[in-house]
Protein backbone atom coordinates (compact mmCIF):
# COMPACT_ATOMS: atom_id res chain seq x y z
CA UNK A 1 0.00 0.00 0.00
CA UNK A 2 1.28 3.43 -0.91
CA UNK A 3 1.62 6.13 1.72
CA UNK A 4 0.89 9.74 0.78
CA UNK A 5 2.03 12.46 3.16
CA UNK A 6 0.51 15.95 3.00
CA UNK A 7 2.62 18.47 4.89
CA UNK A 8 4.45 21.79 5.08
CA UNK A 9 7.78 22.02 6.94
CA UNK A 10 6.62 25.44 8.19
CA UNK A 11 4.29 23.37 10.42
CA UNK A 12 5.69 21.95 13.66
CA UNK A 13 3.56 18.74 13.64
CA UNK A 14 4.41 18.17 9.97
CA UNK A 15 8.11 18.22 10.81
CA UNK A 16 7.63 15.72 13.64
CA UNK A 17 5.92 13.23 11.31
CA UNK A 18 8.47 13.88 8.56
CA UNK A 19 11.29 13.14 10.98
CA UNK A 20 9.76 9.80 11.98
CA UNK A 21 9.29 8.84 8.33
CA UNK A 22 12.85 9.73 7.36
CA UNK A 23 14.53 8.28 10.45
CA UNK A 24 12.81 4.95 9.92
CA UNK A 25 13.15 4.95 6.12
CA UNK A 26 9.40 4.63 5.62
CA UNK A 27 8.70 5.16 1.91
CA UNK A 28 6.13 7.84 1.15
CA UNK A 29 4.84 10.04 -1.64
CA UNK A 30 5.47 13.69 -0.80
CA UNK A 31 2.45 16.00 -1.09
CA UNK A 32 3.60 19.47 -0.10
CA UNK A 33 0.92 21.95 0.96
CA UNK A 34 1.99 25.60 1.09
CA UNK A 35 0.24 27.04 4.14
CA UNK A 36 1.34 30.63 3.54
CA UNK A 37 -0.22 30.51 0.07
CA UNK A 38 -3.44 29.09 1.52
CA UNK A 39 -3.28 25.81 -0.36
CA UNK A 40 -4.89 24.04 2.61
CA UNK A 41 -8.07 26.05 2.02
CA UNK A 42 -8.72 24.56 -1.41
CA UNK A 43 -11.86 22.49 -2.03
CA UNK A 44 -9.69 19.61 -3.16
CA UNK A 45 -7.72 19.54 0.09
CA UNK A 46 -10.89 19.91 2.18
CA UNK A 47 -11.97 16.53 0.78
CA UNK A 48 -8.82 15.02 2.31
CA UNK A 49 -8.98 16.88 5.62
CA UNK A 50 -12.25 18.70 6.44
CA UNK A 51 -10.37 20.74 9.07
CA UNK A 52 -7.98 21.94 6.33
CA UNK A 53 -4.81 21.51 8.37
CA UNK A 54 -1.58 19.58 8.00
CA UNK A 55 -0.26 16.95 8.36
CA UNK A 56 -2.37 14.22 6.78
CA UNK A 57 -1.49 10.72 5.61
CA UNK A 58 -3.38 8.59 3.13
CA UNK A 59 -2.36 4.96 3.40
CA UNK A 60 -4.06 3.08 0.61
CA UNK A 61 -7.72 3.99 1.05
CA UNK A 62 -7.22 5.00 4.72
CA UNK A 63 -6.89 8.71 5.51
CA UNK A 64 -5.75 10.07 8.88
CA UNK A 65 -5.17 13.55 10.23
CA UNK A 66 -3.88 14.84 13.60
CA UNK A 67 -0.14 14.41 14.12
CA UNK A 68 -0.25 12.34 17.31
CA UNK A 69 -2.66 9.84 15.77
CA UNK A 70 -0.48 9.69 12.67
CA UNK A 71 2.72 9.08 14.66
CA UNK A 72 1.11 6.28 16.68
CA UNK A 73 -0.33 4.71 13.55
CA UNK A 74 2.99 4.75 11.73
CA UNK A 75 4.67 3.09 14.71
CA UNK A 76 2.10 0.30 14.62
CA UNK A 77 1.91 -0.22 10.87
CA UNK A 78 5.56 -0.01 9.82
CA UNK A 79 8.89 -1.46 10.91
CA UNK A 80 9.75 1.15 13.50
CA UNK A 81 12.10 0.63 16.45
CA UNK A 82 10.13 0.01 19.63
CA UNK A 83 11.59 3.00 21.48
CA UNK A 84 9.64 5.42 19.28
CA UNK A 85 6.35 4.27 20.80
CA UNK A 86 6.97 1.32 23.14
CA UNK A 87 4.67 -1.68 23.25
CA UNK A 88 5.29 -2.09 26.98
CA UNK A 89 2.29 -0.56 28.75
CA UNK A 90 4.18 1.47 31.33
CA UNK A 91 6.83 2.71 28.90
CA UNK A 92 4.12 3.68 26.42
CA UNK A 93 2.18 5.49 29.16
CA UNK A 94 5.21 7.67 29.95
CA UNK A 95 5.42 8.72 26.31
CA UNK A 96 1.69 9.42 26.28
CA UNK A 97 2.03 11.37 29.52
CA UNK A 98 4.17 14.00 27.83
CA UNK A 99 2.20 13.97 24.57
CA UNK A 100 -1.07 14.67 26.39
CA UNK A 101 0.53 17.42 28.51
CA UNK A 102 2.08 19.06 25.48
CA UNK A 103 -1.25 19.80 23.77
CA UNK A 104 -2.54 22.18 26.42
CA UNK A 105 0.79 23.49 27.66
CA UNK A 106 3.64 23.54 25.15
CA UNK A 107 1.70 23.64 21.88
CA UNK A 108 -1.13 25.95 22.96
CA UNK A 109 1.16 28.56 24.50
CA UNK A 110 3.92 28.46 21.91
CA UNK A 111 1.50 28.64 18.99
CA UNK A 112 -0.21 31.73 20.43
CA UNK A 113 3.15 33.46 20.83
CA UNK A 114 4.48 32.52 17.40
CA UNK A 115 1.24 33.42 15.65
CA UNK A 116 0.95 36.80 17.38
CA UNK A 117 4.57 37.91 17.15
CA UNK A 118 5.59 36.52 13.78
CA UNK A 119 2.95 34.79 11.66
CA UNK A 120 0.12 37.32 11.70
CA UNK A 121 2.42 40.26 10.84
CA UNK A 122 3.79 38.24 7.90
CA UNK A 123 0.33 37.33 6.60
CA UNK A 124 -1.42 40.66 7.24
CA UNK A 125 1.47 43.10 6.82
CA UNK A 126 0.45 44.77 10.09
CA UNK A 127 2.66 45.12 13.19
CA UNK A 128 2.25 42.66 16.03
CA UNK A 129 0.08 43.57 19.00
CA UNK A 130 2.84 44.44 21.49
CA UNK A 131 0.70 43.92 24.59
CA UNK A 132 -0.35 40.46 23.48
CA UNK A 133 3.23 39.56 22.61
CA UNK A 134 4.34 40.43 26.15
CA UNK A 135 1.57 38.32 27.67
CA UNK A 136 2.25 35.32 25.45
CA UNK A 137 6.02 35.58 25.85
CA UNK A 138 5.67 35.36 29.62
CA UNK A 139 3.56 32.23 29.22
CA UNK A 140 6.15 30.73 26.88
CA UNK A 141 8.94 31.49 29.36
CA UNK A 142 6.98 29.98 32.25
CA UNK A 143 6.11 26.79 30.38
CA UNK A 144 9.65 26.28 29.08
CA UNK A 145 10.92 26.69 32.62
CA UNK A 146 8.53 23.88 33.61
CA UNK A 147 10.03 21.77 30.85
CA UNK A 148 13.50 22.50 32.24
CA UNK A 149 12.58 21.94 35.88
CA UNK A 150 10.18 19.00 35.56
CA UNK A 151 10.31 16.89 32.43
CA UNK A 152 14.07 16.91 31.98
CA UNK A 153 15.09 16.70 35.64
CA UNK A 154 15.37 12.91 35.90
CA UNK A 155 14.98 11.91 32.27
CA UNK A 156 17.32 12.06 29.30
CA UNK A 157 14.32 12.30 26.99
CA UNK A 158 10.76 13.55 27.39
CA UNK A 159 9.25 10.06 27.45
CA UNK A 160 11.91 8.26 29.48
CA UNK A 161 15.43 6.98 28.92
CA UNK A 162 15.09 6.53 25.13
CA UNK A 163 14.13 8.88 22.32
CA UNK A 164 10.47 8.65 21.32
CA UNK A 165 7.73 10.43 19.40
CA UNK A 166 7.39 12.69 22.46
CA UNK A 167 10.81 14.17 21.67
CA UNK A 168 9.96 14.72 18.02
CA UNK A 169 6.80 16.63 18.93
CA UNK A 170 8.50 18.59 21.70
CA UNK A 171 11.60 19.56 19.75
CA UNK A 172 9.68 20.65 16.66
CA UNK A 173 7.52 22.94 18.78
CA UNK A 174 10.51 24.53 20.50
CA UNK A 175 12.54 25.01 17.32
CA UNK A 176 9.61 26.99 15.85
CA UNK A 177 10.27 29.76 18.36
CA UNK A 178 13.60 30.61 16.75
CA UNK A 179 11.78 32.15 13.78
CA UNK A 180 10.19 34.64 16.17
CA UNK A 181 13.55 35.51 17.70
CA UNK A 182 13.08 33.47 20.89
CA UNK A 183 15.81 30.94 21.68
CA UNK A 184 14.39 28.19 23.92
CA UNK A 185 17.94 27.12 24.84
CA UNK A 186 18.84 30.39 26.57
CA UNK A 187 19.38 29.98 30.34
CA UNK A 188 18.00 26.43 30.18
CA UNK A 189 20.95 24.03 30.28
CA UNK A 190 18.80 20.89 30.38
CA UNK A 191 16.62 21.96 27.48
CA UNK A 192 19.73 22.98 25.56
CA UNK A 193 21.47 19.67 26.25
CA UNK A 194 18.36 17.71 25.24
CA UNK A 195 17.93 19.60 21.96
CA UNK A 196 21.62 19.27 21.16
CA UNK A 197 21.47 15.54 21.91
CA UNK A 198 18.51 15.11 19.57
CA UNK A 199 20.22 17.09 16.83
CA UNK A 200 23.36 14.97 17.12
CA UNK A 201 21.48 11.65 17.25
CA UNK A 202 18.91 12.40 14.56
CA UNK A 203 21.10 14.18 12.01
CA UNK A 204 21.23 14.66 9.09
CA UNK A 205 17.44 14.50 9.13
CA UNK A 206 17.00 16.82 12.12
CA UNK A 207 18.75 19.70 10.39
CA UNK A 208 17.11 18.83 7.08
CA UNK A 209 13.55 19.15 8.35
CA UNK A 210 14.46 22.34 10.24
CA UNK A 211 16.22 23.95 7.27
CA UNK A 212 13.42 26.46 6.70
CA UNK A 213 13.26 27.32 10.41
CA UNK A 214 17.01 27.93 10.50
CA UNK A 215 16.94 29.96 7.29
CA UNK A 216 14.15 32.26 8.54
CA UNK A 217 15.67 32.56 12.02
CA UNK A 218 19.02 33.61 10.59
CA UNK A 219 17.67 35.87 7.87
CA UNK A 220 15.07 37.80 9.86
CA UNK A 221 16.37 37.64 13.45
CA UNK A 222 12.82 37.49 14.80
CA UNK A 223 11.62 40.52 12.83
CA UNK A 224 8.70 39.44 10.61
CA UNK A 225 8.88 40.52 6.96
CA UNK A 226 5.98 42.45 5.46
CA UNK A 227 4.73 39.56 3.35
CA UNK A 228 5.13 35.77 2.90
CA UNK A 229 7.00 36.37 -0.35
CA UNK A 230 9.88 37.93 1.61
CA UNK A 231 10.48 34.92 3.84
Amino acid sequence: MSLKFYYDIFSQPSRAVLLLLKLNKIPFESKKINLLKGEHFSEEYAKINPFQKVPVIVHGDFALFESVAILRYLCREFEVADHWYPKDSKAQAKVDEYVEWQHIEIRANLVNYFRTKFLLPVVTGRPADGKKVIVYEKKVTDILNKLEETWLTERQYLGGDKVSIADLLGACELEQLRMAGYNPRDNRPKVSAWLNKLKEELNPHYEEVHSLVSHIAEKHKGVPPSSPDKL
